[in-house]
């Protein structure tokens, strides 16, 4: 079975991240481009897919993204933010 592409444009309209965002995610290792149409960049659509809900819950929960990539990439578990004011975990 072949990978389903999504352009990184239809990326940008269809899950609502701005262009910047998605390139900071994929200079990240969050998403990798698996291939070129011209000068247009190929996401495997399925990692999108699972990846970006994954990335907004974490980062909603307050986790820095080199923690979310360390659990996402890595498959380590994230360890509870410190709110540094207090010492007291989010």
């Amino acid at each position: 079975m072949s990978k389903k592409l999504i352009l990184a444009k239809d990326v940008v309209e269809k899950y609502n991240i701005p262009y910047p965002t998605l390139t900071h995610y994929t200079n990240l290792s969050f998403f990798t481009i698996v291939g070129r149409r011209g000068n247009r960049k190929l996401y495997d659509e399925e990692e999108i897919k699972v990846r970006l809900p994954q990335i907004h819950e974490l980062v909603r929960q307050g986790y820095p993204l080199r923690l979310i990539r360390d659990n996402i990439i890595n498959g380590a578990k994230p360890v509870k933010p410190v709110n540094w004011q207090t010492g007291a975990k989010k």
